[in-house]
């Protein structure tokens, strides 16, 4: 497997977790958003979409995070990211999407890039707007946390799952865009028993190659 990722990406960091949770290794092949690089017409024959990341098996291109963690889930199914209970599984895909459909997608660097060179917001404003929507989102989810009364170190269970993967990423751009954690302590202590497994600490931006 070859990985197209960016080390800062959050959706790049959730495809990792999930990798090294499931045990698998992938060629690390960085594309720098710095330079635009992902807009190169090399980069957008492999993905059209001109985003990170990509996962390159077996001469098939997958994109988007969410579809390559479900591909990972199905042909890689031990270690579950899913628990087996249906109702258990729309807890932990629930709250996956407050990251990866509600915080994220407006966060993400190109609608940041587009408010800094099309409305002129500097850092403050970004940094302002970033932290309205990580709170809005870190708020239900710390409550959605508290309510879990079966929960144990992780977002549900007494293991990692699909949440931990999205969850961890944005509690990184959280401290990146300068939002203070404080409020949200359960969501902390998650991204603390996250932060002691392997899986996870392999992961972490400031330890991929193209970090320097």
């Amino acid at each position: 497997m070859k990985l197209y990722n960016f080390f800062r990406s959050g959706t790049s960091h959730r495809l990792r977790i999930a990798l090294n949770l499931k045990g698998l290794q992938a060629e690390y092949i960085p594309v720098d958003l710095r330079s635009e690089e992902h807009l190169s017409p090399a980069y957008k024959a492999l993905n059209p979409q001109g985003l990170v990341p990509a996962l390159e098996q077996e001469g098939k291109v997958l994109i988007q995070s969410p579809a390559i963690i479900e591909w990972l889930e199905e042909r890689h199914p031990t270690p579950p990211l899913l628990p087996a209970d249906p109702e258990a599984r729309a807890q932990v895909r629930a709250l996956a999407a407050i990251v990866g459909c509600d915080i994220h997608p407006i966060n993400n660097r190109r609608v940041l890039e587009y408010l800094r060179h099309q409305f002129g917001a500097d850092e403050d404003a970004v940094n302002s707007w970033c932290a309205t929507w990580i709170t809005a989102g870190f708020d239900a989810i710390e409550a959605l946390l508290a309510a879990d009364s079966q929960r144990g170190a992780f977002c549900h269970g007494k293991g990692p799952t699909l949440a931990d993967c999205y969850l961890v990423p944005q509690v990184e751009g959280a401290r990146r865009f300068k939002v203070d954690l404080g409020p949200w302590p359960n969501i902390r202590a998650v991204d603390q028993a996250c932060s002691a497994l392997e899986a996870f600490a392999l992961a972490a931006p400031s330890r991929q190659p193209d970090a320097a």
